[in-house]
């Protein structure tokens, strides 16, 4: 038996396997949490539609068309949430629940001894959750609001608001707009700012994902409970040049564009436009669907254990080969990979670092600008998706995070294309990918 796309044959284990979970597991749940298809299912960014490289709305592009398989084109499974009525959200996809409402900000330890107390809905087994875990409520559909604006007109959260409770930064205490970030559990691994420990956390505001000092801020909180199994990749090794992660029903290339070489000056380097025309047009390892993969897919395989100044290693397992760059600071480091999704107005697109996440910050005792680890490798943020990086000598945005336009590419392909988003089928996949 053997499955579209050039898949290996399924061994008769996994095939009665199979037979078994058609004919008698039920999709539905009957319990407050809901058991996911797979232990790490991603959820789709929300974005709806599809942008060219100078923010311009277009019709979905045909294969072979400039800027054909970008997000909004791809197949995902669509956010689905279901409140519960007791200050309590589940989301249908992820078996994960949530807390409602973030209440007022709390410091990052008052967040972490505050999951233990907490009793919403008359749980006691609240946690503070993982980077991966609050990632997965991302929406790429928000619009992020001008750093310096005093209001939120014109802006949109990257959460869904028809179920959490959000707040921008309060202005009239001195805070930014923007200022709407919330705490993980996930420290990072590396050392930023002075030296400072850090802690990775989510902006619903303006939809970027940073590490931040575990002291010196405030964070909105939202605790989560279930599904213990988000957010832990089960990579395996298919020899061929491909990864397979059967946490996600992911298949990952071993290689990035910088080994092979691809693009059009032939270092793997590439503009956004670029990137999505090479992974539409890619056979590898005997597979032709390759595409662009969106932002959560992307921070799906980041390490968080791993970090170049922690591990002198880029966030990424190591079953994966990664390109050594040199980078503006002239040392040794990794690469910021392009994701399909575009960012707030559609002139950008979200990458994801893998290597340190650079930015230029003022240093009082220096007299002037500095180039630090200033956001953790990691981290996602953005890019124009087009133009000289010379035009950006200091960065952009608030922390001066370099810009580089011209990033590395890591494809990805469903490996049960057929399955992926079929629900009523929804234990297939485990079961084929714990039987192997």
């Amino acid at each position: 038996m053997r499955w579209k796309g050039g898949a290996k044959a399924i061994s008769p284990v996994v095939t009665v396997a199979l037979a078994v979970a058609i004919c008698l597991l039920s999709p539905q749940s009957k319990t407050s949490l809901v058991e996911p298809a797979l232990p790490y299912p991603i959820v789709s960014t929300g974005q709806t539609e599809c942008f060219d490289d100078e923010g311009r709305v277009i019709p979905p592009p045909k294969p072979g068309e400039p800027f054909y398989g970008q997000d909004a084109q791809i197949p995902q499974r669509p956010p689905a949430y279901r409140d519960n009525g007791d200050g309590t959200v589940t989301d249908l996809n992820t078996g994960l629940m949530w807390t409602r409402d973030p209440g007022p900000k709390k410091t990052y330890q008052e967040a972490v001894e505050g999951a233990s107390n907490c009793r919403v809905g008359g749980y006691t087994d609240w946690r503070l959750p993982t980077i991966k875990e609050l990632y997965s409520l991302a929406l790429f559909s928000g619009i992020d609001p001008r750093p310096d604006s005093r209001s939120p007109v014109g802006a949109r959260p990257f959460i869904d608001t028809r179920y959490f409770v959000f707040r921008y930064g309060d202005v009239e205490k001195g805070e930014r707009i923007i200022d709407a970030q919330f705490v993980s559990a996930t420290l990072y691994t590396g050392r930023t700012i002075d030296g400072a420990p850090m802690v990775f956390g989510f902006n619903f505001a303006d939809g970027r994902l940073k590490a931040y000092p575990t002291s010196r801020m405030k964070f909105y909180v939202l605790y989560v409970r279930g599904n213990p199994n988000y957010g832990k990749n089960k990579f395996h090794d298919n020899g061929d040049g491909t990864i397979t992660d059967y946490a996600t029903g992911l298949m990952w290339m071993k290689y990035d564009s910088g080994h092979l070489k691809a693009g059009p000056r032939g270092d793997g380097r590439m503009t956004w436009r670029e990137a999505l025309e090479w992974a539409a047009n890619l056979t590898y390892a005997g597979y032709s669907d390759w595409r662009l993969p969106t932002a959560k897919e992307l921070q799906s395989i980041v390490d968080y254990s791993r970090s170049p100044g922690a591990t002198q290693s880029p966030a990424i397992d190591p079953v994966f080969e990664v390109t050594t760059i040199v980078n503006e600071r002239e040392e040794k480091d990794f690469p910021y990979y392009w994701t399909s999704t575009s960012f707030s107005r559609g002139r950008e697109a979200v990458y994801i670092a893998f290597g340190r996440g650079l930015g230029w910050v003022f240093d009082p005792r220096a007299g002037q600008r500095v180039l630090v680890d200033i956001h953790g490798a990691g981290c996602q943020r953005s890019d124009p998706k087009k133009g000289d990086p010379k035009q950006y000598p200091f960065g952009r945005g608030p922390q001066g995070d370099v810009v580089r336009i011209y990033n590395f590419v890591r494809c990805v392909r469903n490996i049960y294309p057929d399955l992926q988003n079929k629900r009523s089928q929804g234990f297939i996949l485990p079961i084929l990918a714990w039987s192997r």
